[in-house]
């Protein structure tokens, strides 16, 4: 947490997609159930559903939820 506060979080989070985050930034609307991958800082990618909200303040900040996405098992297994 201490690496994302007051950052940019287009700089900070790799998405698969960024293209969302600027929506949310120029429209003020919000982008919702995005199946996304989020790469770390050691390069490993990790399935999400992303969340976008505007932030209606002076900076024009946004909010973001991350929630890890798990492989069906029912595919998994066959």
């Amino acid at each position: 947490e201490a690496d994302l506060m007051g950052r940019d979080v287009a700089e900070v989070l790799t998405l698969s997609d960024p293209a969302p985050i600027g929506v949310v930034r120029e429209w003020g609307v919000r982008q919702l159930g995005l199946e996304l991958e989020l790469t770390t800082r050691a390069a490993i990618r990790k399935p999400v559903t992303v969340d976008l909200f505007p932030a209606y303040d002076e900076d024009g900040g946004l909010l973001v939820a991350l929630t890890p996405r798990t492989p069906d098992l029912a595919l998994a297994t066959g």
